[in-house]
């Protein structure tokens, strides 16, 4: 429904000028507000002198909660052999809707989404040559909006070939932003989110930025609102960048910059019509913890694919490549052998899988090198409860997976880690949906590494549990990267898109000034107590316990990482700042879970638990250690009965964390 101080006039544009193919310039602009008001979008017509007649740019503009958040910002997609499209358009007429997104989802940050919206389509069309038309789709949500191109079949137009998109996204000011940078359109995605005035990702040389900034990406603009860019169901398309065009110190606004192909040759999206572009997604919320649980990235993607998906289970997973293959007599060994020693330490730690990494197969993924027997592992782990996921690389799936994931099917495999994948063109984009299917045709789960951020593919296709796409622990096998900084950043914004397969569970817990990075046994900068707390306030259905086995031997830490679940029916964001701290409750069942981390500065966190049902808790508390800033691998460990009127006083050391299960009292 639309918002009810505009509802007449917007209902009077629908009913005037509702079935005509083109008609007079709209005067007034539309809107559409979110179910409980605080949002609103409204579209217009910007009158340009270099375009004759009423025609002008299609434009968008937010408020949120009576505040403008985004100033009139274009819509505009460039066309092969064509002028843009939406720069010399008029409104012919929209049509308004609500409607209910409700599922459920087998991983996540919850099991059962019920989300409300608003939409408006607004039709627009040229009042010259060629005379074109298309539609902007916008949903608003409690949580945010989106919006998304609709090209239809046309005489004007025989085919969609998009060379870029133009879409603008203008904030009222010069906001606070954290940025991904990339070197290029074919990175893993891994590297940190730099925090800086939206202005200082132009180029102040004088000219047209060529930053590349990866989604989503995260703002602040100080007593309006938060607010993340990012995009959702890319299904036929292309991935989405931002930049900010201006080449200004004055400049404060970005782009899109669509993935061109990888070979250079072509336009970025090659479609035919009718034709749906990915979903451009704002989240907004007063405070930035909002943002972490919308669940706007699954609601607009479409629903499950997967007819009978009793055999997708999230879960915990021994690793063998983080340590460097150690075996019980610490040397490293990729044998058969080895692997069955992390199968009986997953077992005996009741994790439901063992992650073989790379180095059983060469480029021929059917055929094994003879160092790891792989049915015989798959079989020998099945004797004791556990499944086997192995890791591929993703040119040789992309070659052979026609015939290698049926036999992976008649091995008994549980799932494959794809790495290096590095692209997200739109044949890129299409070869991760053709995977989910394919795989999910042989009963394989999947993990995305080395890949674009996630855009809700999981709902289409549950299957796909897990996406890298992170600056994570591994960043300690060569340097110091990874620290506690990037880890107070990462669930404000990498995390805002979907599941992130960081790998935490280091247990060489080291100062700053001891750290030295090395490819076997690594080190992790920060406390045992912010290692325990990641795996509950990182989204990962598929979360690996990184460190050796005999890290963990007789660590009564440990016992935290065994309880945590990895799929969770609610989440709260109980405060936190980017780059600072963050404090994330989840649940499963009965039993919730807290986890709090910040960055070098020590600090008290206040924890109220008013999340919690009726009756008492016991709370099992791992917390730093009086002498954690020092000896971070030192965590204080006990038990107190609480009630959902209390506040916990979580104390924190430099680099540190706390993790917490409540348990219902009977």
């Amino acid at each position: 429904m639309l918002q009810s101080r505009s509802a007449a006039s917007c209902l009077l544009c629908v009913f005037t000028l509702m079935g005509t193919a083109r008609g007079p310039a709209q005067t007034s602009p539309m809107e559409v507000s979110s179910p409980d008001h605080r949002i609103t979008m409204r579209f217009a017509v910007k009158p340009d002198k270099d375009v004759a007649g009423p025609d002008g740019q299609l434009t968008y503009s937010i408020e949120f909660k009576g505040k403008q958040v985004f100033e009139e910002s274009a819509l505009k997609l460039e066309l092969a052999n064509q002028p843009p499209l939406g720069s010399a358009i008029h409104i012919t007429g929209t049509t308004p809707g609500s409607g209910v997104d409700d599922y459920t989802l087998l991983a996540g940050k919850t099991s059962a989404v019920h989300d409300a919206y608003n939409s408006l389509t607004v039709h627009a069309a040229e009042g010259a040559s060629p005379g074109r038309n298309f539609d902007v789709e916008a949903r608003l949500y409690n949580s945010g909006l989106a919006f998304r191109y609709h090209v239809p079949e046309q005489a004007a137009l025989s085919r969609f070939q998009l060379t870029q998109e133009d879409t603008e996204f203008r904030p009222v000011m010069d906001a606070d932003a954290w940025a991904l940078r990339l070197p290029n359109y074919q990175s893993a995605y891994e590297s940190e989110y730099v925090p800086a005035a939206l202005s200082a990702l132009s180029n102040q040389g004088g000219v047209a930025s060529h930053i590349l900034n990866g989604a989503p990406m995260l703002m602040h603009m100080p007593g309006v609102a938060w607010a993340a860019v990012g995009e959702a169901d890319l299904e036929g398309n292309a991935a989405m960048y931002l930049e900010n065009p201006t080449g200004s110190w004055t400049g404060h606004f970005i782009v899109t910059k669509i993935s061109p192909p990888v070979d250079g040759q072509g336009p970025a999206v090659d479609a035919s019509l009718p034709h749906d572009s990915a979903w451009r997604v704002i989240l907004l919320g007063e405070k930035p913890g909002d943002l972490i649980e919308s669940n706007l990235f699954t609601d607009l993607n479409p629903p499950n694919r997967v007819a009978d998906p009793s055999w997708i289970h999230p879960g915990k997973a021994s690793w063998n490549w983080w340590d460097g293959d150690l075996g019980p007599d610490g040397k490293s060994a990729y044998t058969t052998a080895n692997m069955e020693y992390y199968v009986d330490f997953a077992a005996a730690s009741g994790f439901p899988y063992m992650m073989l990494d790379a180095g059983w197969s060469g480029m021929d993924i059917t055929k094994m090198r003879g160092n790891v027997d792989v049915p015989e592992l798959v079989r020998y782990a099945a004797k004791k409860n556990v499944k086997v996921w192995i890791w591929l690389y993703s040119k040789s799936v992309a070659a052979q997976m026609q015939q290698a994931f049926p036999l992976y099917e008649k091995w008994g495999v549980a799932g494959v880690k794809i790495d290096f994948v590095l692209r997200n063109d739109q044949e890129g984009i299409r070869w991760y949906y053709a995977v989910a299917k394919l795989a999910a045709e042989h009963h394989l789960m999947v993990d995305f590494h080395g890949a674009t951020q996630p855009w809700g593919i999981q709902r289409t296709w549950p299957n796909v549990l897990d996406y890298e796409a992170v600056l994570g622990l591994e960043q300690n096998k060569a340097g110091r990267r990874d620290g506690p900084v990037n880890r107070t950043t990462f669930p404000f914004t990498r995390m805002l898109s979907g599941p992130m397969d960081y790998t935490p569970g280091g247990f060489d817990n080291v100062t700053r000034e001891a750290f030295v990075a090395r490819d076997n046994s690594p080190m992790v900068m920060g406390t045992r107590a912010q290692q325990l707390a990641l795996y509950v306030v990182y989204e990962a259905p598929l979360a690996m316990v990184s460190d050796a086995p005999s890290a963990y031997a007789n660590q009564p830490a440990f016992q935290f990482i065994r309880d945590v679940p990895t799929a969770w029916d609610a989440t709260r964001a109980l405060d936190g700042e980017p780059g600072e701290f963050a404090t994330i409750a989840r649940r499963q069942a009965k039993e919730w879970y807290l986890g709090s981390i910040t960055n070098w500065t020590a600090r008290d966190v206040r924890a109220p638990l008013d999340f919690l049902g009726a009756g008492k808790y016991t709370a099992e508390i791992y917390e730093d250690a009086a002498d954690a800033a020092e000896n971070p691998k030192h965590v204080a460990i006990w038990h107190q009965t609480v009630r959902k009127t209390d506040t916990l006083t979580l104390h924190l050391a430099s680099g540190g964390g706390c993790a917490i299960r409540f348990v219902p009292v009977p």
